[in-house]
């Protein structure tokens, strides 16, 4: 997590020590099917020696199929030779997640794999759901949320949701060189925006005038967010409250930068993170947090077609 996530590490290292570890498992099989769709291990290729069979690795598809029957495996505490899944399984054991919920992150990946991009803003919130949202969800249980709880559920993905729209306002430019868009078709037609256009130099201030709506939602899901986290046990909420701190923080540097925005990569510098870690600490002991000032308009159960949790 400390390499491939310096925000995440940062409030990972306020909770209290079983959940703490409990989420660096659960991100180690996140990171780790990363790097399986893409074919890669911490940002390199793989070896030959790797736990997927090579026969597995031909295509991207291939490569999908290998992380369902691994996490499969896992959830049935069978050995599948790959820390990272067996841990899933440690962890689905522990702590009640269920295949249901990692099949929805696996659909994430799903969507990358068949080079989707989304039409509306529904299009939208359903990658960021199954990307991000689901992510928050299975965080909630391990971090003790009851399954029956369902608002807090909601909360949890709620963050999820706002997190994805930071890295999407941030890594827009990346991510349309490498032939992917995620900002909905409708609003680019609404600027006669062409996909893998983004990043030319006379279509950057028209991507700039997007991001005061990309953000908005962001922080409408962000304040959503943190009603659940005001039921969770204190250092719990001053975690999850530090994450949504930092983490929002980019959206709004991406939001201040207007056009700039995508010079270079926005980060959070260690003295801003400290900063959102004291913060976090008072918001966390005051523990009253506002509604958004306007209802979301999405929640998990929009994207999923299973009824219960």
């Amino acid at each position: 997590m400390s390499e491939g996530s310096h925000s995440f590490a940062a409030a990972s290292r306020l909770f209290d020590r079983r959940t703490r570890e409990r989420c660096w498992l659960f991100y180690a099989w996140c990171r780790r099917c990363d790097d399986i769709v893409d074919a890669q291990h911490a940002g390199h290729p793989l070896a030959e020696n790797d736990h997927i069979d090579a026969e597995l690795l031909k295509n991207a598809e291939d490569r999908l199929q290998a992380i369902r029957v691994l996490t499969r495996r896992a959830f049935e505490r069978q050995p599948t030779a790959d820390p990272a899944f067996d841990g899933l399984g440690l962890l689905a054991e522990e702590c009640g997640l269920t295949p249901d919920m990692a099949e929805d992150i696996i659909a994430g990946f799903a969507l990358d794999v068949a080079e989707w991009r989304p039409r509306t803003e529904g299009d939208l919130m359903r990658y960021c759901y199954h990307v991000a949202g689901a992510v928050g969800i299975a965080m909630a249980k391990i971090m003790g949320v009851p399954g029956d709880d369902g608002d807090t559920l909601d909360r949890a993905c709620d963050l999820g949701l706002a997190f994805q729209l930071a890295n999407i306002a941030r890594d827009v430019i990346e991510d349309d060189a490498n032939g992917r868009c995620y900002i909905p078709t409708d609003w680019l037609v609404e600027l006669d925006l062409p996909p893998g256009g983004l990043a030319w130099p006379q279509n950057r201030e028209k991507l700039a005038t997007l991001m005061p709506r990309m953000i908005a939602l962001m922080e409408r899901y962000a304040a959503a967010s943190r009603l659940g986290a005001a039921r969770l046990a204190f250092r719990q909420r001053w975690a999850v409250l530090a994450a949504a701190r930092i983490y929002t923080d980019i959206g709004h540097k991406v939001l201040a930068a207007a056009a700039q925005a995508w010079d270079r990569r926005i980060v959070v510098t260690r003295r801003e993170k400290l900063v959102h870690v004291a913060r976090a600490l008072r918001e966390a002991l005051r523990n009253k947090p506002e509604a958004p000032a306007e209802p979301i308009d999405w929640t998990r159960h929009d994207f999923r077609p299973v009824a219960g949790w």
